[in-house]
């Protein structure tokens, strides 16, 4: 995919997301794609024995995590970085147990206001099996001085 002069490219960003202590803990990847045009993004994660409880089901805290984790950076793309998702409400849907391996993180912008952002996320394992779905509400406020 293309990306805008206006963001980070995929790798660069995807090195800098690995450098960060929670990306780390939540076992990701990498960024496969993204698009601005359409407000959407993939993110890979590898789901770890140290995600699991028992009988090696990931956690359900870590699906939601990697699941809000795309719908946010699907906001952030859209604002060029300048506005952080806080979320608002947060609904997921568990329909299959996610296993150890990798697991792609999808989101897409359904409406961008001003001030508000709906987004609609999902999980899928590396057969493409839905594993969850969400939903989100989001304020936009601005991204903070790091």
């Amino acid at each position: 995919m293309t990306l805008g002069s206006d963001i980070m490219n995929i790798k660069e960003r995807s090195e800098h997301m690995k450098q960060q202590p929670l990306f780390q803990g939540m076992g990701f990847s990498r960024i496969l794609d993204f698009s601005k045009e359409e407000n959407s993004i993939r993110l890979e994660y590898i789901a770890e024995h140290r995600h699991c409880h028992s009988g090696n089901i990931v956690q359900g805290g870590y699906v939601t995590g990697w699941i809000d984790s795309a719908m946010a950076h699907s906001v952030m793309i859209p604002t060029n970085f300048e506005f952080s998702p806080l979320t608002l409400e947060l609904k997921i849907t568990f329909l299959k147990s996610a296993n150890p391996g990798p697991v792609i993180a999808e989101a897409k912008v359904i409406k961008l206001g001003k001030s508000i952002a709906f987004v609609e996320g999902s999980l899928i394992d590396k057969d493409g099996n839905l594993i969850a779905k969400g939903t989100s509400t989001n304020k936009l406020v601005p991204m903070p001085v790091q």
